[in-house]
């Protein structure tokens, strides 16, 4: 009989974390983390991370492993998630995976190989991306792939990078190397939380205006301090990026904080119509009122089957 894995999805500010910590209370499990940006140490604020007291003493995995300087890869992270499902499983404990990170989700739940890299190619695309920045190069990868350009953000300039190396250096389009539905744990079950639109526009601007309420720039400042600057990744999420833009003098905190909740509604969006095309989810309304024995039910359902 195989193992459950539990995995809570959806777009950001949807009330994932929490739904987490409540099934895996009730299933005596622990969260392992799958949000590509809470893996940074000290990026607490910006990604609402939870705290120790909203963790409730379950365990989380995955939380703060790796300076604002280095860069966690897909595949890095790939083994990480897997080691510690099998370091859970070993202890007969339900992992319960929770983040809105797609890609990254499906790389530890999929069976998924990472084409290779070539260092060479790598180079020359981040010094374009350097001189020109992001636009061009995403022009060339919706020529080449309108597939792949659809599910990266315009203004990630390290995937755009990484789809287009992939094309170069496999020539196959970089969808040809994402996964298909084909789970590497027989019983898994994917719970996502549905939010309408209008509903998680103010949740998101809410959420955006309390980060900053809680000291945001204060963080980003820190950050910065640690070398945020040159984390090529770190340094482009959501609210971070805005803010440094604030302490260069570029922008207002008004215009960041407006900034800040324009591209996060966007990104959720992208994040929602990810999940969307995999048929395996379950979706659950965010605010029934069982959501918790909804989830449940889902849970043993898988645990049954498995």
């Amino acid at each position: 009989m195989s193992q459950p894995v539990i995995a809570v999805v959806g777009p950001t500010a949807a009330g994932k974390s929490d739904l987490a910590v409540e099934l895996a209370i009730a299933l005596s499990g622990e969260v392992i983390n799958t949000d590509s940006m809470q893996v940074y140490l000290g990026m607490d604020i910006g990604t609402a991370k939870l705290t120790g007291t909203e963790r409730r003493g379950v365990a989380h995995h995955l939380l703060d492993i790796r300076p604002v300087t280095q860069t966690v890869t897909v595949a890095e992270f790939q083994r990480l998630a897997r080691d510690c499902i099998a370091e859970l499983h070993e202890r007969r404990v339900i992992p319960v995976l929770v983040g809105g990170s797609g890609l990254y989700l499906r790389g530890v739940l999929d069976d998924l190989e990472f084409p290779g890299t070539d260092p060479l190619l790598r180079a020359k695309l981040e010094a374009e991306l350097s001189d020109v920045g992001p636009a061009p190069l995403y022009q060339r990868l919706r020529d080449a792939d309108p597939a792949a350009a659809e599910r990266i953000l315009p203004t990630n300039g390290r995937r755009i990078v990484r789809a287009l190396e992939v094309i170069e250096f496999t020539g196959r389009p970089f969808t040809a190397s994402l996964p298909n539905h084909q789970y590497v744990y027989p019983s898994t079950v994917q719970i996502g939380l549905d939010v309408p639109r209008p509903a998680l526009d103010h949740r998101i601007a809410t959420r955006v205006e309390r980060m900053w309420a809680l000291g945001l720039v204060d963080e980003v400042r820190r950050l910065e301090a640690a070398g945020l600057r040159k984390g090529r990744t770190a340094s482009r999420a959501l609210g971070y990026a805005q803010v440094l833009r604030t302490l260069s003098g570029e922008w207002t905190e008004e215009q960041a904080i407006e900034e800040t909740i324009r591209a996060t509604r966007r990104f959720a969006r992208r994040q929602d119509a990810w999940f969307r095309r995999d048929p395996r989810v379950h979706w659950l309304a965010y605010d029934r009122p069982d959501l918790l024995p909804a989830a449940l039910a889902l849970a043993s359902a898988v645990r049954s089957d498995g």
